[in-house]
């Protein structure tokens, strides 16, 4: 499969990120043996470093620099509003402090090495950070934590989307924190050694450099080399913001598209930039756990106008909406960078979390012709009272599993359960008059699984098993709805009420099943021969009009 640029780049960012991360780790056990002694720790160093030593790890390690760096500025220059969430910030502005953090060590260790013949052993690297520059183990330190906050951040941001996440957590934080801590506290223990040494032995500072070939002309070469990176870093650091600055100003003489939010307020829409960004530049909460990558769906919206202006989603976004079932017109903010007017209405809360984004993503709330249907077990307050808990319990089980079978053999939704009743959905996909057919089957099969359900447990019921069915067919809210961790897809409104309303009239009629004539109509079905009815629905002015069925009728 071919990857686009911008999940290319995710990929870029995510492999060499993880490769870097893994010099890291390796260069921290390797501290953290320093606790031991300096000669222990410095040959523990030389095995966990050994692989990064090499020409091909050198060529790996400095391929994913470039790559993470390269990255890190692209992302800079791509974002079209530099509003971002705290960890957002503090994940870049740490990132880009790195360079400057390390290039002095970098330089006057590998770089050293390669460019003027310097060997830079641990015990050489000890001497000149504790003894000879006692500034840098400080700047060490300061090094060592803003690598591991900003690896952590983005670990903890690449996998808090995933559902065993959460359940890792516990595990993974002692080791986030033990582990610099120990490299830290190794890289003191030696620092301390080496101290030691140098009271001891006036000449071991001397005698270590010059092992070490740390000459005048070789310092000299450290501190230009230096230079230079700090340098080329701070322009390359504000290349971006200048080409955003020419970019803004260019495209503000053109007219650019608009947004529309929900709350009607409009606002401009940067060259590129996607609809989160410009969200967020305009001072608008918006959610986005996942800093805006198609990994969470957080920020998902319903685009309401311009829908057709939008190029198809990209690979990326188009996994993330199939994840979560999205309905036509949903689409992510973060990945939508509108061409022309477009308004959209978000569908979470500025404040959701991750969990949020694993709820179904399909229809929210929309209003649509659905077929309902309840279903009710006639005297189970009887039942109840002449059994043991546990054997009502295990009758109703056994009732409950031949009615969602037969949801299941009709196209029908279970939808919720209602103590001795339960109410589905018919309709959900596909011709909404093809689940009125639907539901009269779904009645047909339940009366069937009933009779057969009283057969089997005959010896055990005082008399059979009996349900009322109530159906009907007309407008309603269809969502996903309730807490984020147990949403449901369900109905409300009028139809709900109504129909409820008819299942309850099965006892007035003595019918197991009752229909509404917008039922009888959608289904095609004959009912010339049947009586129209027509009853008032609490909280409704105007009757509804149904028929009173002692058995299902056929479909044409």
């Amino acid at each position: 499969m071919t990857l686009n640029p911008s999940q290319l780049r995710a990929n870029l960012r995510l492999t060499s990120g993880l490769t870097l991360l893994a010099f890291v780790v390796c260069h921290f056990l390797g501290h953290a043996t320093l606790l031991i002694s300096l000669p222990f720790g410095e040959a523990a160093l030389g095995v966990v470093l050994a692989p990064w030593r090499t020409t091909a790890g050198t060529v790996i390690l400095g391929i994913a620099l470039a790559v993470h760096y390269i990255n890190a500025l692209w992302s800079i220059y791509s974002r079209r509003s530099l509003r971002m969430s705290r960890w957002e910030f503090w994940q870049l502005v740490l990132g880009l402090s790195i360079p400057l953090l390390l290039a002095l060590h970098v330089v006057a260790t590998r770089i050293a090495e390669l460019g003027a013949e310097v060997s830079p052993f641990y015990g050489a690297v000890l001497v000149s950070l504790w003894q000879s520059t006692p500034w840098l183990a400080g700047l060490q330190f300061i090094s060592v934590i803003a690598v591991w906050i900003h690896a952590c951040i983005g670990i903890h941001f690449w996998l808090r989307t995933k559902p065993w996440f959460p359940s890792a957590l516990p595990y993974l934080r002692p080791v986030a924190l033990l582990l610099p801590a120990l490299a830290l506290a190794g890289f003191v223990a030696a620092g301390n050694e080496v101290r030691r040494e140098a009271q001891k032995d006036p000449g071991y500072v001397q005698a270590t450099l010059e092992d070490a070939n740390y000459t005048n002309e070789s310092r000299a070469f450290v501190d230009r080399i230096t230079r230079a990176v700090i340098i080329g870093h701070i322009a390359l650091t504000l290349l971006p913001f200048g080409a955003r600055a020419v970019r803004s100003r260019l495209y503000r003489r053109q007219r650019p598209p608009t947004l529309t939010f929900s709350n009607r307020r409009r606002m401009i829409v940067e060259p590129g930039a996607s609809v989160l960004e410009t969200l967020r530049d305009n001072g608008i909460p918006h959610a986005a756990v996942c800093g805006g990558r198609a990994r969470c769906t957080t920020c998902r919206v319903l685009v309401t106008h311009g829908l057709a202006s939008l190029p198809d989603p990209e690979p990326l976004e188009a996994k993330a909406l199939t994840r979560i079932h999205a309905s036509p017109g949903t689409r992510l903010a973060c990945q939508i960078c509108p061409t022309s007017d477009l308004a959209v209405m978000p569908l979470l809360s500025a404040e959701a979390a991750a969990i949020d984004g694993t709820a179904r993503g399909g229809l929210e709330g929309s209003e649509r012709l659905i077929t309902v249907i309840f279903i009710d077990l006639r005297g189970s307050t009887s039942i109840g009272e002449t059994r043991m808990p546990y054997d009502v319990l295990y009758l109703l089980n056994h009732f409950f599993q031949e009615m969602t079978n037969a949801l299941d053999a009709t196209n029908g939704h279970y939808s919720q359960f209602t103590g001795d009743g339960l109410m589905a959905l018919y309709g959900l996909e596909g011709d909404p008059a093809r689940g009125a057919m639907d539901a009269i089957r779904g009645a047909r099969e339940m009366l069937i699984r009933l009779e057969r359900l009283n057969r089997q447990m005959a010896g055990e019921l005082a008399q059979p098993l009996r349900i009322g069915i109530g159906i009907h067919y007309n407008e309603a809210i269809v969502g996903a709805m309730g807490p984020p961790k147990s949403q449901i897809i369900t109905a409300i409104g009028d139809t709900v009420n109504t129909c409820a309303r008819l299942e309850s009239l099965t006892k007035d009629y003595n019918c197991s099943l009752i229909i509404s004539r917008q039922v009888a109509e959608a289904a095609g079905l004959d009912m010339s021969s049947e009586t129209l009815h027509d009853a008032a629905v609490k909280g409704r002015a105007a009757t509804v009009q149904f028929y009173a069925l002692d058995k299902v009728p056929e479909l044409a």
